[in-house]
């Protein structure tokens, strides 16, 4: 468990905020190109790279596991292309195929290493869930300085990210590569799943990506807003969910993370200032009485009239 006010905690802190608004901001390129689920299936082929790449150097080291895990949902990135494009089978089945013969082939390999006795140590039953309290300095490093490189490299094209999502024939009139596009685009996202899997965990480093872009729809129209606003909610969720889970021995990160980002979203249906639920029905009540009130005064024209 950390000491809250201890250096290393607040470098883990600082390290999962980051990956937050990366989540955010990817996840809104991910949630404009309506391929939110994406993220689920590639979290999941994850796992395997990462079992395997300790297999072949038996080393925990972070930036050898996120290189076989970047490999691996490269990969399931890949073969769901493959079976789009030459088979019959929508995006969403190849999705859950992909998610599910990946993560399968994961746990076997991960329950294989554990049975072995270096695997006993190998800690990497952290990689499901997440946990904070796991990493190291030199983890926190790389994922800040990775995380970092996402959110500049979203931030300094946003205006091609713009054109990219709503305008791809303006775009193509400029110049601007769409396939090229679409491959940083994989590649930020493939970036922020395998640097957040430690933290996280495979199974739920979805729903940071997913989860802070559909918050920030309920508060705005506009593209530019919805993406600071998820980026911010990612962020926030990140921060206090690292802090909740280090309050305890043991308490895996990505449910902290994942449920206070969840709460984030239960406000946003309510209380979002252009979708949410209650703003809906006082708008409805005030429709329905500003209606009932030009009913009333034209009834009173039409009897003055007679």
């Amino acid at each position: 468990m950390f000491n809250i006010l201890s250096s290393n905690f607040q470098w883990v802190l600082f390290s999962t905020l980051l990956l937050g608004i990366a989540s955010g901001l990817v996840g809104s390129l991910a949630y404009w190109k309506r391929q939110s689920l994406i993220s689920d299936a590639l979290s999941h082929a994850a796992l395997p790279g990462v079992v395997i790449a300790f297999l072949l150097f038996q080393v925990k080291d972070l930036f050898v596991l996120i290189i076989g895990a970047g490999v691996s949902a490269l990969l399931g990135a890949l073969l769901i292309n493959l079976i789009k494009s030459s088979t019959r089978i929508t995006e969403d089945t190849a999705m859950g195929m992909i998610l599910s013969v990946f993560f399968g082939g994961g746990i076997v390999l991960l329950t294989l290493v554990n049975r072995t006795s270096q695997g006993n140590q190998a800690g990497l039953d952290s990689f499901i869930f997440g946990q904070a309290a796991s990493m190291v300095r030199s983890d926190v490093n790389m994922m800040s300085i990775l995380a970092a490189v996402v959110i500049l490299i979203i931030i300094v094209g946003f205006k091609e990210w713009k054109l990219f999502l709503f305008d791809p024939a303006f775009a193509k009139g400029l110049n601007l590569s769409i396939k090229g596009l679409n491959l940083i685009y994989l590649f930020l996202l493939v970036t922020t799943i395998v640097i957040g899997i430690q933290a996280v965990g495979v199974i739920l480093m979805s729903a940071l990506i997913i989860i802070p872009p559909v918050s920030a729809r309920y508060w705005t129209h506009s593209f530019k807003t919805m993406m600071w606003l998820s980026g911010i909610f990612g962020g926030t969720a990140g921060a206090i969910g690292t802090t909740l889970s280090t309050l305890g021995v043991g308490l895996p990160t990505g449910p902290f993370i994942v449920v206070t980002s969840g709460t984030i979203f239960l406000f946003s249906l309510f209380f979002g200032l252009k979708k949410g639920m209650v703003v809906e029905y006082i708008m409805r009540r005030n429709k329905q009485k500003e209606v009932q009130g030009h009913l009333v005064s034209t009834s009173y024209v039409r009897e003055g009239n007679q």
